[in-house]
Order: structure tokens, then C-alpha cells, then sequence
């Protein structure tokens, strides 16, 4: 008789995953088992069963993580690479991740460890991606000695040629280690991130490394100046914009302010953090721009620019990406309109396929500036350019407020190919000067980068989703206007088309729906008071109280009552404003919105 195995916690687990949003669980047992191979043998199976049910509840992406702690005869030790001895607890697993104490030759033996399994009869092969090879950044045991010295440990990994992923442990050592000096902050941050990630700011700028040595029996390593970790792996764009819309706000997930449609909402002394606010930076803008000449190559460099996130200048969120340029005088004949591409953000595209991109810009300097957007390939050998049309305002469109506006263009690669092509999407800068012999300076700030894929027809019904209802439910009477604030989403049609009644037999429908239906990034929460009798609410008046994600429910917002604004307290009633923002970066109308009013017990 051996130990029964009940599928019970699994299947809790994996509706716990279902529920709250995530993919699956590492499991860590860092604690001996003291029934020895017969309960590690129950283990494996338990492991595998959850494997199982989180796939069944999740989905096919679920995952399962074991971590290189105790192994088959039960004792806690530590192996820093994959071997016989936690092989067992692996293969039900999806994924393993090591122990950072190792040598500098066990990621290399524990990709040979792997290729040399017989997995003829595994239901799922495992690849060598699938062994996350350990680094704490704190550099406690680990090669290298962590901080900025962790790229000599990414070198042994080295996932761009030997294939193997990496599990960082203690990635948070940016902040920890430096929050208590002064004058410290998220800026301050941010700057020390990137700086380890994506390298210095400027070209050419020494990096100081963490003095270490291996261990007295170790081999010694020879490692060259420091490298950012992001140079260690292959570029892999997001997915397809065909099947995921793209969207950034170009948020790091911190900020000082909150801003909607370029208006600061919201402003705090020490700043706040929202891991559901983070979007993509640019991944091709950092840690410098790569500039080009437009339309052919001219006798002079292309001028110098940096990025930076600007906290302080926001379209939506609490940042916006700032691409400063530096123009050398010129004395070319045709020096006095220069234009260059700057690409900012690596897409996957489908040949063939239709896309429409919008960008949110604004801009500040001397000069003359025009600003475009376009999409170019960046597959070597590929002779085919993107088709892109500028897409014109509607007519009576109101301009955007704050100097922000918006450049919108529908693009296509006419070419016949089955995989999708890598590809940059960007903005081709056009500046004219009066005197091109004297340097000039300007910035562009970009506040949101949008990708979609354009309905297959022109006679496609587009889908615009919408705040449907809104409700309070009270903490307590003395609180009437705190709580929970709870609403639903809906969709709307658009205005009716004329529907032509012709013949019974006519093939062609009298309307196609897209079934491309916009989603929501988040919810802004505003509250206004109510004043006299018969005074309409106009929301633009409405005072910002908040924003959803921090809590990872989508619908709801918990209304405290230290956010409400002062004028509240004494209101006999209150109108609460539930505003959308689509995975599209539409902030929706008011007229899309909506309210419910509250009154005081």
C-alpha cells in the first residue's frame, strides 16, 4: 500500500489560477520529505495532475514550475542544474527552474544533461527553454556576483546561442538596494533600471562592475566590459496585432501624476505604482534611438537624439515616451528640410493584411516641425515597402487639448509570404530651419502608439464598446457615498444604415458585423456633487477620484472615502462617472459612459 494521491488541491489550485487571472504556479518545497521515495514518487504524480487541471481550467498556456529544491530520495539539496536525481519532478512539470549557486560550467551541462534524454515516449518533449537557469541579482552565491555584474552569469547562460531562459531572482535589487539614499525616486529609479536592462544612456558611457572572483576551485572566467541583460536575448516582438491589438502608453508602471486625454488628473508627492499600467517603452527607442535618414542617405551624420520617459508630460497614464533631437549646422543646399525615421516599437505583421496605427504626439522646440508615422520591414533582403495612407480627421473632430494631436494611417505589405514579417513601426520627422548652418534642438513627445487590424471590408459594421450601467453599494449609512462601485459593458452598432430590400436571391447580406470587438485597458472613476435643484451635472466637471487594476478586478472600484474630494462631504448627493479606455487607447465620450447617483442616507 503506498500513498493515495487525491486530485482535490489541484483542481482548487486551478480554479484559484482561473479566477484571479494568472497562468500557473512555481512550486518551491524547500523543506526535507521525510516519507522519502514513496512521497516523492506521489509528488511527481500530484505534480502532473495539476499540470492537467491547470490546463483544463486556464488553458493550454498554463503552467507548472518546479524548482530545484528537494530531490527523489527526499533530502533538501540543492542541485544548480538539472540531473538524475530532480529529472523525476521535472518531466511532469512544465518548466524548471535551477538553484543560482552554480558552477560556471553547469548551465552548459545541464543543456547537455537534457539533449542526452531519451523523450520518444514523452507526451510533451521538453526543450531547452524550458530550463530557467538561476541569477540573483543580489549576487548572493551567484556567478558574477549579481547587480551589474550579472551579465558575466548571463554569458555562461547565454540564451541566444545555447537556447537556455533565465529565472532572475531578487529582480527588485534597482529599488531596494538604493531607496534609502536621498533625494531618491521613481525617476531616480528608473534611470538605474534601464541602465542595468538596456544599457547607458549615452554612447560610450563605462559602466562600474561589482569586484568579484570565483571560487578558489572554479576556473577562472574571462568577461569583457559590461553588457545589458536585454542584449543576451533574441528580439521577439508582441503578438500579431491581427490577433492581439497593440497598445502603449509607454508606462513603467510608476508615475507622479495621472493623466487622461493629456490633462493631469491627479498629482502626488511620493508617487504611485500599478504593475496593471505597464505597457511596452519602445523596445526599439532604448537605451538610444537608431535614426536614419529618410529616403536615401545624405552627406552628413544623422543628427544625435536620446529617450527618456517624461513623467511630468503624459497623453494617458502617468508617462510618455520623450525622443530629444541635437542638429549640427549644415551647409548641404538642401539642408533646409531634413527629415528621418525613428523607429520605436518591433511588431509582427501578416503579409497582405490591412492595419490601421494611430500615435499621440506633441511637440516642443525652434523649428519647424512635421511629424508622420510609418511602418518598414526589418527583415534583411526583404524589396517590398509597406503601402501606407495617411487616414484624414472627421470632419467636425475637435482638436485635442494640451498640444497633443494624433496622426493616424492604415498600412499593408503587398507581398505574398506565409509567415508574418518582422517589423518596425515608428515616425518620419521632417524639420525646416530658416538658417540650416546653426544647430537646432527639438523634442518629440509621444503619448500612445496604437495597432490594429483594419475590418476585412469597407462594408464591415465596426463594433464600439460602451459603460452600459453603473451602481453603489454603501459601506454604511454614515458613509453613504463610499463603497463598491460596480458597472457593465455593452456594445453599440453605430448610427442604422439604409438597408437595400432587393432580390430574394441576392447573395450579398444587408450587413457584415466585425467581430473584432474592442476591449477595455482600465476604468477612470470620477465624482461630482449634486448642487442646486434643476442645475444639470456636466462630467467634464467631474473631479478625478481613481483608476482600476491595483486590486486585478476589471468591473469594480472600492470608492474610498479619503479620495473624495472635500466638496463631497457636505452634498445631500453625489453622481459617480465611470469612463472606459480601450485596448485601442480610446478614452470613450461621455456619451458612451455612465453615471449613477448616490444619495446621503
Amino acid at each position: 500500500m503506498t500513498l493515495p494521491v487525491s486530485p482535490h488541491y489541484a483542481r482548487l489550485f486551478a480554479e484559484l489560477a482561473h479566477q484571479r487571472g494568472f497562468d500557473g504556479y512555481l512550486l518551491n518545497i524547500e523543506t526535507a520529505l521525510r516519507g522519502g521515495v514513496e512521497q516523492t514518487r506521489a509528488l511527481t504524480l500530484w505534480i502532473a495532475i495539476l499540470e492537467r487541471e491547470l490546463k483544463r481550467a486556464v488553458g493550454q498556456h498554463a503552467h507548472v514550475i518546479w524548482y530545484d529544491s528537494v530531490i527523489v530520495d527526499g533530502r533538501l539539496e540543492w542541485q544548480d542544474r538539472l540531473n538524475s536525481v530532480n529529472l523525476p519532478f521535472f518531466l511532469p512539470s512544465t518548466a524548471f527552474f535551477s538553484n543560482y549557486t552554480w558552477r560556471s560550467h553547469y548551465p552548459n551541462a545541464t543543456a547537455q544533461y537534457l539533449l542526452s534524454l531519451d523523450q520518444s515516449l514523452s507526451h510533451r518533449p521538453k526543450e531547452l527553454q524550458d530550463l530557467f537557469i538561476g541569477i540573483d541579482v543580489w549576487g548572493r552565491g551567484s556567478h558574477g556576483g549579481g547587480g551589474f555584474g550579472l551579465y558575466k552569469a548571463l554569458s555562461h547562460i547565454d540564451p541566444k546561442s545555447l537556447g537556455l531562459s533565465v529565472a532572475l531572482f531578487g529582480h527588485a535589487w534597482t529599488w531596494e538596494s538604493e531607496q534609502d539614499k536621498p533625494g531618491w525616486s521613481w525617476m531616480s529609479w528608473w534611470e538605474y533600471e534601464r541602465k542595468l536592462w538596456l544599457g547607458p544612456a549615452k554612447k560610450g558611457e563605462v559602466v562600474p562592475v561589482p569586484d568579484w572572483r570565483p571560487r578558489a576551485d572554479e576556473p577562472a572566467c574571462e568577461h569583457g566590459a559590461f553588457v545589458p541583460i536585454a542584449e543576451h536575448f533574441p528580439r521577439h516582438p508582441p503578438p500579431n496585432p491581427a490577433d492581439l491589438p497593440f497598445f502603449t502608453s509607454f508606462s513603467p508602471g510608476v508615475g507622479w501624476s495621472w493623466f487622461v486625454r493629456g490633462v493631469r488628473m491627479l498629482h502626488t508627492d511620493h508617487g504611485w505604482t500599478d504593475l496593471d499600467k505597464t505597457t511596452s517603452i519602445g523596445d526599439l527607442v532604448f537605451p538610444r534611438p537608431t535614426l536614419a535618414w529618410e529616403n536615401g542617405e545624405r552627406g552628413e551624420a544623422v543628427p544625435e537624439a536620446t529617450s527618456e520617459l517624461s513623467m511630468y508630460n503624459a497623453w494617458l497614464g502617468g508617462s510618455s515616451l520623450a525622443v530629444s533631437f541635437s542638429v549640427p549646422g549644415s551647409d548641404a543646399e538642401d539642408a533646409y528640410f531634413r527629415c528621418v525615421w525613428l523607429p520605436i516599437q518591433s511588431l509582427s505583421i501578416t503579409p497582405g493584411k490591412s492595419y490601421r496605427m494611430s500615435v499621440t504626439l506633441r511637440t516642443a522646440g525652434s523649428v519647424d516641425i512635421d511629424v508622420g508615422a510609418s511602418v518598414k520591414a526589418l527583415v534583411p533582403g526583404l524589396e517590398v515597402e509597406f503601402d501606407v495612407s495617411h487616414v484624414a480627421a472627421s470632419l467636425g473632430q475637435a482638436s485635442l487639448p494640451e498640444g497633443w494631436f494624433e496622426v493616424v494611417v492604415d498600412f499593408k505589405l503587398p507581398v505574398r509570404r506565409e509567415l508574418d514579417v518582422l517589423s518596425a513601426a515608428g515616425l518620419v520627422i521632417g524639420f525646416a530651419c530658416e538658417d540650416p548652418s546653426e544647430a537646432v534642438e527639438f523634442t518629440v513627445h509621444v503619448g500612445a502608439l496604437s495597432v490594429h487590424a483594419n475590418p476585412p471590408s469597407p462594408e464591415h459594421i465596426v463594433v464600439e464598446p460602451k459603460v452600459v450601467w453603473a451602481d453603489l453599494v454603501s459601506d454604511t449609512p454614515a458613509n453613504s457615498f463610499s463603497g463598491v462601485l460596480t458597472w457593465g459593458t455593452g456594445m453599440s452598432l453605430g448610427p442604422v444604415r439604409t438597408v437595400p430590400l432587393t432580390s430574394p436571391e441576392d447573395p450579398r447580406p444587408c450587413w457584415i458585423i466585425d467581430n473584432a470587438v474592442p476591449g477595455f485597458l482600465y476604468f477612470n472613476v470620477f465624482v461630482q456633487a449634486h448642487t442646486a435643484e434643476g442645475v444639470g451635472l456636466l462630467p467634464e466637471h467631474a473631479t478625478f477620484v481613481g483608476t482600476t487594476g491595483l486590486d486585478g478586478r476589471a468591473n469594480r472600484f472600492y470608492v474610498d472615502p479619503v479620495c473624495l474630494p472635500s466638496e463631497v462631504s457636505g452634498a445631500k448627493a453625489v453622481r459617480f462617472y465611470v469612463q472606459g479606455v480601450t485596448d485601442r487607447g480610446r478614452v470613450l465620450g461621455w456619451e458612451d459612459c455612465a453615471f449613477v447617483d448616490v444619495r446621503k442616507s
